[in-house]
């Protein structure tokens, strides 16, 4: 499965995240996002996405927001913590999309994406409680995140 990864604000590309997508045996697209320019984050994001067709989009953080505000058709969302009230003009996602969220993350409320599955219509079921931390990076939320992608093969 060829997946889209969108690393967070000053993440590093080939973080822990998108290595254990490629070491569960999946092509990982993991482009370096600008800090900086949110506009140009999207560019780069989208460019990858036209050219690379990926099955799925993986957005962690700042690049929840980046996944939700680039044109990805039909193409399904995992979105890890998604900071789409800080970055972007997006307040919905689409049906296909899936969230996973601690209730401890101590930089993006959880109660942001309670509001943002409100805002969609989804059922409650799109978001996914996991892990003690913004990172996500601890086994459970990994494997979490590894099944969610799955769903979409």
């Amino acid at each position: 499965m060829k997946i889209l990864f969108l690393h967070g604000w000053r993440s590093v590309v080939g973080g822990v995240k998108p290595t254990y997508l490629k070491d569960a045996g999946h092509e990982v697209i993991n482009p370096k996002l600008d800090d900086d320019d949110f506009d140009d984050a999207i560019k780069t994001a989208q460019a990858e996405y036209d050219q690379d067709q990926p099955d799925v989009i993986v957005g962690s953080s700042r690049g929840g927001a980046v996944a939700m505000n680039i044109e990805s058709n039909g193409t399904p969302l995992v979105l890890l913590c998604p900071a789409w009230r800080k970055w972007g003009t997006a307040t919905s996602i689409k049906s296909n999309t899936t969230i996973l969220h601690s209730r401890q993350d101590e930089v993006i409320p959880f109660a942001d994406s309670e509001e943002l599955v409100a805002n969609s219509g989804l059922p409650s079921s799109a978001l996914i409680e996991t892990g003690n931390d913004h990172g996500l990076a601890d086994p459970e939320p990994l494997q979490k995140m590894l099944e969610a992608v799955e769903v979409h093969q």
